[in-house]
């Protein structure tokens, strides 16, 4: 089995389990296109040691880039910026490397400390 996304302009809009022939016989009216994804995929790893595949696993209302034949999330914020080598979204400000805990604050562009 493996999984399966429905790529309609280039927006996943679900994702599905299925064996590969499944799709020789499948009867599908809805508009777009049924691309393999794996769950073990992340930033262009495989997290298992195996092969990665398509950058990252697909995820609904994310996108699809055929160009590059790579899923990536939505935007999560306007200041973010895509990785275009691993398909993640990457803050313009790195996250503290400390042992205190952040939040985004989108307004500032800067990581607010969470109180404890």
């Amino acid at each position: 089995m493996a999984h399966y996304a429905r790529v309609t302009n280039g927006i996943v809009t679900s994702v599905i389990v299925a064996e590969a022939d499944f799709f020789d016989h499948f009867v599908d009216d809805v508009a777009g296109d049924w691309i393999q994804t794996s769950y073990n995929t992340r930033g262009g790893i495989h997290l298992n040691d195996g092969t990665p595949l398509r950058k990252n696993f697909a995820t609904i209302d994310g996108n699809y880039d055929a160009e590059a034949d790579a899923f990536y999330e939505k935007q999560p914020y306007p200041s973010w910026i895509l990785n275009t080598t691993s398909y993640i979204w990457n803050p313009p400000v790195e996250y503290p490397d400390d042992d205190n805990e952040y939040t985004w604050n989108e307004e500032t562009t800067s990581w607010d400390e969470i109180p404890e």
